[in-house]
């Protein structure tokens, strides 16, 4: 998902065309997805939810074609960077499009047997194309964690499998901050699974934090850690409260 794809579901939420969006944000051999953490804190949006969901690719071409014919794939950059392993083993240029789906699409128009797209089996259905190969990721546990965005918050507890939350920082800029910034986490047993760093407003003194840490903020040590978050901060956002995703275990 390209950034003006996340920007159009973002406004679809915003704007009351759709209850909820969807949002990759990491995959397990990719890593994470560009820019989708940077346009969460100014959506407006709040995150009620999480979804990993395992990803299969295939190899889709025109009806009649072979695997031995194909030059060249398209698909997201985030979908090339996960069967690396199986494009270069078969000869195969990336060429990287928007998404999966219109790939499949560009493909069945440019009618040109030597290009392929890497795209589910159902983009393949919708668009005739044929399956060439199937499941060529690098891994077999390859997983996509989407967050699920809603224009309201939710924060009740909710679900079996123990709460998450996502919020941004900034810390002030005085010697020691972030250290001193999580010591809060640490002393009061909160395990946190997820800090990302990325520069704000052109800056390179202007860092902000995103983080998932597991537990309800109303958890006394999270509501303590949170407290002690906030005298090192010169911004805290909390961005969603919702249930882990029962795959995480």
């Amino acid at each position: 998902m390209t950034g003006r794809i996340a920007l159009d579901v973002i406004a679809a939420v915003q704007d009351g065309s759709a209850d909820l969006g969807m949002l990759p944000v990491e995959n397990s051999i990719y890593g994470r997805v560009a820019d989708i953490h940077r346009l969460l804190p100014a959506s407006g949006l709040h995150i009620v939810d999480e979804v990993l969901i395992r990803v299969h690719i295939n190899v889709l071409g025109l009806p009649g074609s072979s695997l031995a014919q194909i030059r060249r794939a398209l698909s997201h950059a985030v979908l090339l960077g996960q069967c690396t392993g199986f494009l270069k083993l078969h000869g195969i240029e990336r060429v990287t499009a928007a998404d999966t789906a219109g790939a499949a699409r560009l493909v069945a128009e440019a009618g040109d047997a030597s290009q392929a797209a890497l795209a589910s089996e159902l983009a393949g259905e919708i668009y005739g194309l044929d399956v060439l190969a199937r499941h060529i990721e690098d891994q077999d546990t390859n997983t996509t964690r989407f967050l699920v965005m809603s224009r309201t918050p939710d924060m009740s507890r909710r679900g079996e499998t123990g709460m998450i939350t996502s919020f941004v920082f900034q810390v002030r800029n005085i010697p020691a901050a972030l250290y001193k910034a999580m010591g809060g986490f640490a002393t009061n047993g909160v395990n946190m699974t997820k800090l990302e760093s990325y520069m704000v407003g052109g800056s390179f003194t202007a860092t902000q934090f995103y983080a998932d840490i597991e537990g309800h903020p109303d958890d006394p040590p999270v509501a303590r850690a949170l407290e002690e978050l906030g005298y090192f901060t010169s911004l805290l956002a909390i961005l969603g409260v919702y249930p882990a995703d029962p795959a995480r275990r």
